[in-house]
C-alpha cells in the first residue's frame, strides 16, 4: 500500500470550524516537509473566521488584521473551504470517516454560562454573547432586540467580552460610525438612552480577567466617565501577598490603572471639565444575587464579597451580609462560555469540553480514532487569539504522530469528488473560499459607499442572493 501523505495517497483532513484555532491547525499541517495533505474546512455560515468576524469588537480592527494570514493559508492549492455546510446536519459526524483520515473539531464554546439567580429569565436580561453577535452582524443574532431606551444598565463580569460590551454601549455615534459595526446596530445605538453602566466583578481588581489595553480604553472614551471607588481599588492583604509572590505584570498593571481611575474619580480637578453624557461604574467585590421585576428587569440586588483562601489556595469570593439594590432596566451577563456536545463524540458536561489528551479525543482511556480538538472546545474558553496557535500545533502534532503509527481512520472514499457529490445532493449552495472573497469585496464596496469601513451582510439568504446575482452576471469568483 502507498504510504499515507504522498501524492498518490494524500492525507485527508477535515477541520470543522473556521476560526483561528482551525486555521492554525491547517497551517501547521501545511508546513510539514514531504507531506501531501488535503485540508477541507467546514463552517455552517458562508463566512469564515469565527469569532474574529463575529466576536472581536468592531472598534478593534487591528486584531482583525490576522485574517490576512488566514487568507494565505486558504490560498494553498490543497485547501478547500465549504461554507454554508453544517456538519451534523448537512453531513453527519459519523459520515466524515468515509472521506477523511482525520477530523479536527474547532467548534469553539457556543453557549454562555448562566448566573443561576432568581429573575435571570426576565425580559431585559441577556447573555453578552447575544449582544456581541448582534452588533457584529452575526446571522444567529440579527433579529435580537435590546431595549436601549433604558438609562441604567448592568454588566456582570469583568473579562474582555464584558469590556467590549461596556465600550460599545458607552461610545458615541461618531466613535462607532467608522467601524464595521452592523448598520442596524449603529442606528440603534445612535438613539440609545443609556446613561449609567454598572459593572460587577465578584472579586477584586487584582483578580480581574480583562487585559491592560481593554481597561485602559474605558478611560479614553470621548463622552463617558469611568468611576472607581477608592475603597474597592485598594487591595486587601490576600491580594497584596499574591501579587508580591507571583509578580503577574498584567494584574499589577490592571491594579495601577484602576487606582489611577479611583484618584481621577475623587480628584477635585476632575470636576472642572464639562460633565459627560455617560458614566461607567466599576464595582468590585460584588455579586448579583437577584434580578427584580414584574415582567421585565427593574432592579438588581447585589451582595458585597470578601476575599478568602480556598482549599486549593486560590483566592475566592465569599458573600457577606451587606447588600444593595440598584435600579437597572437592562442586564448583560458575561461570566464565561461553555461548549456544546457533538453527536457521536464524548463530552464533559461539567467542563464544557470534549475530553482529550493534548488534543487527541478520548473516550475514557481510549482514543477516538481519527478525532482531534483545538481551541475552546479542547481547553475551555481561555486565552486570546494568539493562544490558539500553540494549542492547535499540539493537536496537529498528535494527528501526525497517529499517522506515523498508522492509527488514523481508513476512509472508503477519500476524495473531494466523493465529498462534493454528496454535497451536490444535500447542500448544493455550499460556499467556496472564492465565493467568500466575492462577499468580502461586496461588503467593502457597500462600506465605501456609506463612508464606512464595510457594511456587513447579516443574513445568510442575503449572502447567497448576492452570490447568485454575481454568478448570473458572470463575474468570476476568484480572488483579486
Amino acid at each position: 500500500m502507498t504510504s499515507l501523505g504522498t501524492a498518490n495517497n494524500p492525507l485527508r483532513v477535515a477541520i470543522v470550524g473556521s476560526g483561528p484555532s482551525g486555521f492554525y491547525a491547517a497551517q501547521h499541517l501545511q508546513k510539514q516537509p514531504d507531506l501531501v495533505v488535503q485540508i477541507d474546512m467546514f463552517d455552517r455560515l458562508p463566512t469564515p473566521f469565527g469569532l474574529v468576524r463575529g466576536g472581536v469588537a468592531p472598534d478593534h480592527q487591528t486584531i482583525k488584521s490576522v485574517t490576512k494570514l488566514y487568507d494565505k493559508i486558504a490560498a494553498d492549492p490543497d485547501f478547500r473551504f465549504y461554507g454554508n455546510v453544517e456538519v451534523g446536519k448537512d453531513i453527519r459526524h459519523d459520515e466524515m470517516a468515509q472521506f477523511y483520515h482525520a477530523v479536527i473539531y474547532a467548534v469553539g464554546a457556543q453557549t454562555d454560562r448562566r448566573m443561576g439567580i432568581p429573575g435571570e429569565d426576565l425580559i431585559g436580561s441577556h447573555a453578552a454573547t447575544e449582544f456581541v453577535g448582534w452588533y457584529n452582524a452575526h446571522p444567529d443574532y440579527r433579529e435580537r432586540q435590546f431595549d436601549l431606551t433604558q438609562e441604567r444598565v448592568a454588566v456582570i463580569g469583568n473579562g474582555n467580552v464584558a469590556m467590549d460590551v461596556i465600550r460599545i454601549l458607552a461610545k458615541t455615534y461618531d466613535e462607532l460610525k467608522t467601524t464595521d459595526i452592523a448598520d442596524y446596530a449603529l442606528e440603534a445605538l445612535k438613539q440609545s438612552k443609556v446613561k449609567e453602566i454598572y459593572v460587577f466583578g465578584r472579586r477584586g481588581p487584582a483578580q480581574a480577567a480583562f487585559t491592560n489595553p481593554e481597561i485602559k480604553e474605558l478611560g479614553e472614551l470621548a463622552d463617558a466617565d469611568i468611576i472607581v471607588r477608592s475603597e474597592e481599588a485598594r487591595l486587601d492583604p490576600l491580594s497584596l501577598e499574591d501579587l508580591e509572590r507571583n509578580h503577574d505584570p498584567m494584574a499589577e498593571k490592571n491594579v495601577a490603572i484602576l487606582q489611577e481611575f479611583a484618584r481621577r474619580t475623587t480628584s477635585a480637578t476632575g470636576k472642572l471639565r464639562p460633565p459627560r453624557t455617560r458614566r461607567i461604574h466599576m464595582r468590585f467585590l460584588a455579586s448579583p444575587v437577584e434580578l427584580i421585576g414584574t415582567e421585565h428587569v427593574e432592579k438588581i440586588r447585589v451582595v458585597r464579597n470578601e476575599l478568602v483562601l480556598g482549599e486549593d489556595s486560590s483566592i475566592r469570593a465569599k458573600a457577606t451580609d451587606w447588600e444593595q439594590t440598584i435600579p437597572v432596566g437592562l442586564v448583560f451577563r458575561s461570566i464565561g462560555y461553555k461548549g456544546v456536545a457533538l453527536p457521536g463524540l464524548p463530552f464533559d458536561d461539567k467542563a464544557g469540553i470534549i475530553p482529550n489528551e493534548n488534543g487527541r479525543v478520548m473516550n475514557g482511556t481510549t482514543p477516538v480514532t481519527g478525532a482531534y480538538v483545538v481551541g475552546w472546545i479542547k481547553r475551555g474558553p481561555t486565552g486570546i487569539i494568539g493562544t490558539n496557535k500553540p494549542d492547535s500545533v499540539e493537536s496537529a502534532e498528535m494527528l501526525l504522530q497517529d499517522m506515523r503509527g498508522e492509527k488514523l481512520s481508513n476512509p472508503g472514499t477519500p476524495t473531494r469528488e466523493a465529498l462534493e457529490h454528496l454535497l451536490s445532493i444535500r447542500k448544493p449552495n455550499w460556499v467556496s473560499y472564492a465565493d467568500w472573497q466575492v462577499l468580502d469585496r461586496i461588503e467593502q464596496a457597500m462600506g465605501m459607499a456609506a463612508d464606512r469601513l464595510r457594511v456587513k451582510f447579516s443574513r445568510v439568504d442575503d449572502m447567497l442572493k448576492a452570490l447568485a446575482e454575481r454568478k448570473a452576471a458572470k463575474e468570476p469568483t476568484t480572488g483579486d
